[in-house]
């Protein structure tokens, strides 16, 4: 079985670096436009409860039923939600949070180690499911922190969160072997994807 793990396509709040998080921010005119399907058709694709999930999916994968996990949703930054780096540079909550590399919880949200949690227990029960079923795919449109998240938990080989950073439209390509799977709960890393035209900022 492979597995696709997808970030959604760009957003205003992308191109403004502001934390998107929790909030329903829909594509921008720009990254709607600039996503293409993908060279695959699979019947189903499992997004996040926000709509920019869904829109991106709609775009790469048309013809899919949409499966919406609620634990898939982008990770909960709270106060820091709307805002951007710069707007927040002599805000001393974000200040600790960021010189506390960024774990810590958000005021009014998620720790990094909570929506890690959250994150990885959702997709190994869809990855336990669509094994059980012996699919062949498994395709998830979702977010770049729960991209990070997945990916440092489960891919090989290992990197750390923040090196699992793809594009907008863009992720990873899984195998899942079944006795890596049952003995180590790891996937093997087959590519990178994009589905994209040009290179929108992110």
């Amino acid at each position: 079985m492979n597995i696709w793990i997808l970030r959604h396509g760009r957003t205003a709040y992308n191109a403004e670096h502001r934390y998107q998080g929790r909030t329903d921010v829909p594509l921008s005119p720009e990254g709607a436009a600039e996503l293409q399907p993908a060279e695959i058709t699979p019947p189903v694709v499992y997004v996040s409860p926000l709509c920019r999930t869904g829109q991106t999916a709609a775009r790469i994968f048309p013809a899919a039923e949409q499966i919406v996990v609620n634990d898939l949703a982008e990770m909960d930054f709270g106060a820091f939600e709307g805002r951007n780096y710069v707007e927040m540079e002599h805000d001393l909550d974000y200040r600790a949070w960021v010189d506390g590399g960024c774990e810590g919880r958000c005021p009014g949200g998620e720790s990094r180690g909570e929506f890690c949690e959250r994150v990885s227990g959702a997709f190994s029960t869809l990855v336990e499911e669509a094994a059980t079923r012996e699919d062949s795919l498994l395709v998830i449109v979702a977010h770049g922190g729960v991209q990070m998240a997945v990916m440092e938990r489960f891919a090989l080989p290992e990197s750390g969160y923040f090196d699992w950073n793809a594009p907008c439209g863009g992720g990873y390509v899984l195998d899942w072997e079944k006795e890596l799977w049952q003995s180590q709960r790891k996937l093997r890393l087959l590519r990178e994807v994009r589905y994209t035209r040009g290179e929108g900022i992110c």
